[in-house]
Formats: structure tokens, C-alpha cells, sequence
């Protein structure tokens, strides 16, 4: 690929990256936040700061580019998170590597969350003010299909495309006075990451950009939300290329600068020796 299109890419990137920032005005204004947790033991182990890190299939649920180098024909990963209040957290990604990557590396993924069971409620004229109605099971998914490809030596880019849903139990909704109708909460959405991964050429130094889950805004009866998107800058580096003779260790430091739209900007450090 020539060095005008690969600007090209780089200034495309940019300007939705920016788009992303200024569209960001509202704080904790998001729904499907499943969508946000880190699925991978070593992404949660580092922090979440994994946007320069090459993950294989697992990459697509950080930055997609990440995948581009996968040097395997073949890469499945599978992960349940035990998360708090007893929900159940899985994921599982393949990804493939056809005519040894001249075509790039294409990946599929797959989430789904166990929430438990919930005793519904419903506001009611006696003493407690409320009667119990029946138990449900709230659960979300999210199907996906991504790709990465090696642009040059030094740049990688990718993309992941999903559908998400969540369901949320059925609710009795007020339609005229004293008349009451049963409504099943579900929304769906299709959602969008890219983002790119640039080799400087200096040792392992590398920086990156992700932006996770730009989407349209969906809505269960009349509030609107958006998915819970993310505008990631992140830079990593094996800190012991910097000392002479210690080629048989590594310490990967990353450093991830986020901007969420659900709360206000962080900066994200992980190691691993």
C-alpha cells in the first residue's frame, strides 16, 4: 500500500477519533455496559491498558489491530470472569490467518452475561407499598466479526463490527388510568470498533488508537442511551530493550490514556515480566 493511502487511513482515523471526543458530553448517560469489561485475564490482570498489545483473537475485544500480526494459522480463546454480585461474565473469540496472512486475519466473537436471578417488584396500595410479581433472568449478548491487516512493516489497522443485545425482564407499563399492559425489555444495537497500532522502529516501542462501540442511540420505552463508547490512546514498550544483556527477560510496560463517555478521563499503567 502506498504512503498516500496509508495518510489517508491515518487522517480518516483522526478525524473520527476527534468526532468521538467532542460527541462525549454527558456523563454516565450509557447503557450495556458488559460491553465495557475487560474479558481477557491478561487485559484485566494489566489494567485494560492494552491497546498497543497483540492478543491473537482476543484482540478484538481492544483493539482489533492487535490481531494483525497474529503469526498462527489458527487462534480460539474462551474466558468466563466470576464478576461481582454473582454475575457471569463469558467470552470466547476465533480468529483465522488464511494464505499464511497475505489476506489478512479475519475474527469472530462472542459474548454473553449471566445476571442471576431478580424478584420483580410493582409499586402497590398496601402496607409495603409494593407486591412481588414473578422472578426473571436478565442476560445480554454480543455476536461480532472483525478484521486486521498489516498495512507496512509498521502499521497495522482493524475493525470489528456487533450486535449487541440486552433483555431485561418483562415490566407492566402504565397506557391509560387504571389499565396496565406487560412489556418485554429488549434493545438491540449494532456497534463499531477500530483502531490502529504504529511500530516506531525504536526498539519495541509502539502507540496505538481503539475506539470501542460507536453506535447509534437505542432506547427501551422513551429515554434514549448510547453504548458505552471509549476513545483510547495507548503506547507500550519492553523496557528491558534498554538494558544491555537481558535479552532473556522482558518487562511489557503500557500505558492506555482513555476518554469514556460513562465517566471522565483516565490513564491506565500495566506491566507484565
Amino acid at each position: 500500500m502506498n504512503k498516500n493511502k496509508i495518510k489517508l487511513i491515518i487522517i480518516l482515523t483522526l478525524l473520527i477519533s476527534f468526532y468521538t471526543i467532542s460527541a462525549q458530553d454527558k456523563l454516565a448517560q450509557t447503557g450495556f455496559q458488559f460491553l465495557s469489561v475487560a474479558t481477557d485475564a491478561r487485559g484485566g490482570a494489566m489494567a485494560d491498558a492494552m491497546t498497543t498489545v497483540q492478543l491473537n483473537s482476543s484482540s478484538l475485544f481492544f483493539n482489533p489491530a492487535g490481531m494483525a500480526r497474529m503469526k498462527s494459522r489458527f487462534d480460539i480463546n474462551a474466558t468466563q470472569n466470576n464478576w461481582i454480585a454473582d454475575i457471569k461474565h463469558n467470552s470466547y473469540t476465533m480468529a483465522i490467518r488464511p494464505a499464511g496472512g497475505r489476506f489478512g486475519v479475519i475474527g469472530l466473537s462472542f459474548m454473553s452475561v449471566d445476571y442471576g436471578e431478580i424478584q420483580g417488584t410493582m409499586a402497590w396500595g398496601n402496607d409495603k407499598g409494593y407486591v412481588k410479581t414473578e422472578v426473571f433472568e436478565p442476560s445480554a449478548y454480543a455476536l461480532g466479526i472483525g478484521y486486521a491487516s498489516i498495512l507496512t512493516d509498521k502499521f497495522a489497522v482493524g475493525g470489528h463490527v456487533k450486535y449487541a443485545g440486552q433483555q431485561l425482564g418483562r415490566s407492566s407499563v402504565p397506557v391509560v388510568e387504571d389499565s396496565l399492559k406487560v412489556k418485554r425489555n429488549k434493545a438491540y444495537a449494532v456497534a463499531y470498533d477500530f483502531g490502529t497500532i504504529y511500530r516506531t522502529g525504536y526498539k519495541s516501542l509502539k502507540f496505538g488508537m481503539s475506539v470501542r462501540n460507536f453506535s447509534n442511540e437505542i432506547k427501551y420505552e422513551t429515554e434514549s442511551f448510547l453504548l458505552p463508547l471509549t476513545f483510547r490512546i495507548g503506547i507500550s514498550m519492553d523496557l528491558m530493550d534498554l538494558v544491555s544483556n537481558m535479552d532473556n527477560h522482558i518487562l511489557l510496560t503500557t500505558i492506555d490514556a482513555t476518554h469514556p463517555r460513562s465517566y471522565p478521563e483516565q490513564l491506565k499503567f500495566g506491566m507484565q515480566y
